[in-house]
């Protein structure tokens, strides 16, 4: 799967040489160079999806400062906007619980000071915290762009049990975070996440943003500040 909206190109700039930051994340996975021109909260230099024991390790390293850059509250749902750590795959977005072949399954770790989406009305706006979501291409996003897939109204598909009851293709996992340094990793159980050995995966850092007139499209991605591979190809294998 081999994906580029417009979005996700405009202000990359090209990797020329990798640092000794990005060698030091370790082997395996997608290894990218520094870039100035992106906050180093979000400056991508290495990402890597790998198993262990009964555990699929999802990682990123950034230049600096992991976490640290927020999106400033607005006081409302509307207008409001996300921050996110983002490993785009190529896994169907049926292995975590949605209907089968429904747009880039993904595995994202987000902050948002205006609202809480934590499954079964858990508090979260403080805090970083995963989801699962399902991405796909809204024109009314801006040409080419993303959004977290909506939920029409009435519909009434298939969902995983972490669904926090919006209408969006998202779920509210518990999975342990740790944010240290210039690395963030989540920690999955393999038996929740389908076939992962076969996938391949990207890296991406994106702010998001809630429709001012809160209604499809609801969540578009606005801003993209880095992608590991500089195309999002999904070069990345797991174990490799």
């Amino acid at each position: 799967m081999k994906i580029l909206p417009t979005v996700f190109a405009a202000g990359l700039l090209a990797a020329t040489t990798l640092t000794t930051s990005a060698l030091a994340h370790g082997e395996g996975g997608i290894k990218a160079a520094e870039t100035s021109q992106v906050n180093a909260s979000f400056d991508i230099v290495h990402t890597k999806i790998s198993t262990k024991g009964n555990e699929v390790i999802f990682h990123m390293g950034v230049r600096a400062d992991v976490g640290q850059e927020k999106p400033k509250a607005v006081g409302a749902f509307a207008n409001s906007e996300v921050y996110s750590y983002v490993w785009p795959t190529s896994l169907d977005s049926s292995t975590v619980g949605f209907e089968a072949k429904q747009g880039i399954l993904a595995l994202a770790v987000t902050y948002h000071p205006d609202f809480d989406d934590g499954a079964k009305g858990a508090k979260n706006r403080d805090v970083w915290h995963p989801h699962l979501i399902v991405l796909g291409p809204d024109d009314a996003c801006g040409k080419g762009a993303l959004k977290v897939l909506d939920i029409p109204a009435n519909a009434k598909p298939k969902l995983p049990e972490t669904w926090p009851g919006v209408p969006l293709l998202i779920s509210s996992p518990s999975y342990p975070l740790t944010l240290d340094k210039d690395t963030i990793e989540v920690r999955v159980p393999k038996s929740e996440i389908g076939a992962i050995e076969t996938a391949s995966f990207d890296g991406v850092t994106s702010a998001l943003k809630v429709n001012a007139n809160v209604h499809a499209p609801l969540l578009c991605i606005t801003n993209v500040f880095d992608i590991a591979s500089g195309n999002l190809s999904l070069p990345g294998k797991v174990n490799k």
